[in-house]
């Protein structure tokens, strides 16, 4: 396809505008396209989609007068964004868990199938300590139950602990 303003180089450029239900197209090169304000950016120079995907990130004040209203959390103890965690995989600091707590959960759920780390607990140190930790995890499961007023499901998790007190009693 051939620019529409020049008729000479491919089009590289599209823009589609719609506007009361009609829709506009123009397909430019690059060169014809330089001349052209950006449609909806106030006709800045300088913006580029790169700017404008790392504002989604980054709340960045040079693109503040696009009117773009995201923001970014940051942990106040150690500085740490979520993207910065998203790419390295770590958190900062032990604050960084209440911070990003609510994009945490489904994460945590998904990889340990807990919104708590339980561990691993090997074959050979008996069956003591791994019934102590389902132990404490199933507490832990009741009084979620129970503040949800889940009674149905919370007895059935009262008997298994009880089964547990007396598996540990033998």
């Amino acid at each position: 396809m051939l620019c529409d303003k020049c008729k000479q180089r491919p089009a590289t450029v599209h823009f589609t505008k719609i506007v009361n239900n009609e829709k506009y197209e123009q397909h430019l090169c690059d060169e014809c396209a330089k001349g052209v304000p950006h449609f909806g950016f106030g006709g800045d120079p300088n913006f580029s989609l790169n700017k404008f995907l790392a504002h989604l990130l980054t709340n960045d004040p040079a693109l503040s007068g696009l009117g773009l209203t995201y923001k970014t959390e940051r942990c106040e103890n150690c500085g740490l964004t979520y993207s910065q965690f998203s790419q390295g995989g770590k958190l900062g600091c032990s604050n960084c868990y209440h911070v990003f707590r609510e994009k945490l959960d489904p994460l945590l759920r998904r990889i340990h199938s807990s919104e708590y780390h339980k561990g691993k607990v090997p074959e050979r140190t008996g069956g003591k300590l791994k019934l102590l930790k389902e132990m404490e995890s199933l507490k832990n499961e009741l009084g979620v139950l129970v503040s949800r007023e889940e009674f149905e499901k919370a007895a059935e998790v009262r008997d298994k602990i009880k089964d547990l007190e007396k598996k540990m009693g033998s």
